[in-house]
């Protein structure tokens, strides 16, 4: 079951996909491509061509695509940004990151990593983050030929009453729990359901050059142990080491605290209680919260004491505001994980 929250709850409310914000009751992207979404006409995103047939092999079996996919919708919650890597525009998306009330177009489509690739191309929601499960109603309209349910926590059922609309491509098979598979094996799943392998397997090299180029640059870090964390509720919940920004933090070389993986229990996050704190004395935090709740948490006593906080040896990196460092850490796809890189670098000064 998702982490669920409220309005109220501004400090958790950008932290990530899976932990689920507010259901706005906003059905539409401000801006959609269609006034008839179930309609195929000339607004109809145009999709690259890629190899065809491909069978898939997924949590929940197998899927073959036959061809190039023309009407993508992703209802993975960073599943748009990996379609979106390939030159193709998903129809439907989910809303990860609640748009702000009366601010348009939607922000999950301005990132400064995604913006030229949506240029002025507004995809339909198909789920908002906080709901129980995609709109079974919108994404039939749309008539999709491929679905996308990669970074996803669907179950059995919805995979079935999916898989009834258009193919769908379920998370990896190896992947034990939701959002624990690695990065790169989220991207080449896709890429395969594009017909896109061989490419897909390139953009994941050149992003582990890059990873490997930051390590060569900084030896530094693999002398240090590295915990990212967000601050929710007055309580600080750090990701593990399976988690995507885990993932990131020990990409780059620095040491994972396993001790936080111990105490989640095969979740990708643990929220600590008080006699806890010891799981982040580690030498180097970084911290995903917008800039309130950055302010609240340094005046948080049990974390200002941590010898991290008191050497300087932190990074406070703004998620939805400003150069939304944060959520590039957060989401962690292709087209996010570069930009990430280059900023979680020189945060660590």
């Amino acid at each position: 079951m998702l982490l669920q929250r409220t309005t109220v709850m501004k400090s958790w409310r950008r932290l990530t996909a899976a932990l689920a914000a507010t259901v706005l009751g906003v059905g539409l992207l401000a801006g959609c491509g269609s006034d008839s979404p179930g309609e195929k006409d000339d607004k109809t995103p145009a999709a690259a061509t890629g190899v065809f047939p491909v069978t898939v092999e997924h949590a929940f079996g197998s899927t073959k695509i036959t061809k190039t996919p023309q009407r993508v919708v992703s209802v993975g919650y960073t599943d748009d940004q990996a379609v979106l890597a390939f030159g193709i525009k998903p129809v439907g998306m989910v809303d990860q990151y609640p748009n702000p009330p009366g601010k348009s177009p939607d922000i999950n489509t301005q990132w400064p990593w995604v913006k030229d690739k949506w240029g002025d191309t507004r995809p339909e929601v198909v789920m908002s983050n906080g709901d129980s499960g995609p709109n079974y109603e919108k994404i039939a309209a749309l008539r999709p030929d491929l679905i996308i349910a990669v970074y996803s926590e669907i179950d059995r059922a919805a995979y079935d009453r999916l898989s009834k609309i258009a193919p769908t491509v379920g998370r990896t098979k190896a992947e034990k729990e939701p959002f624990s598979a690695r990065w790169q094996d989220n991207a080449v799943h896709i890429a395969k359901a594009l017909g896109k392998a061989d490419e897909g397997a390139e953009l994941v090299q050149g992003i582990q050059d890059k990873l490997d180029a930051a390590r060569k640059a900084h030896p530094e870090f693999a002398s240090r142990t590295a915990v990212a964390l967000s601050w929710y509720e007055n309580k600080v919940a750090p990701f593990a080491t399976t988690d995507v920004r885990g993932r990131l933090v020990t990409g780059l070389g620095f040491k994972g605290a396993t001790e936080i993986d111990k105490v989640a229990g095969g979740k990708f996050f643990t929220v600590l209680s008080p006699e806890r704190m010891d799981l982040i004395d580690v030498d180097h935090l970084f911290v995903i919260n917008d800039r309130a709740d950055q302010e609240a948490l340094k005046k948080f006593e049990l974390f200002t004491n941590l010898s991290a906080v008191k050497k300087g040896n932190v990074s406070y990196l703004l998620d939805s505001e400003g150069p939304a460092v944060g959520a590039a850490m957060s989401q962690g796809t292709l087209l996010s994980l570069p930009y990430a890189i280059d900023e979680l670098v020189k945060s660590v000064g």
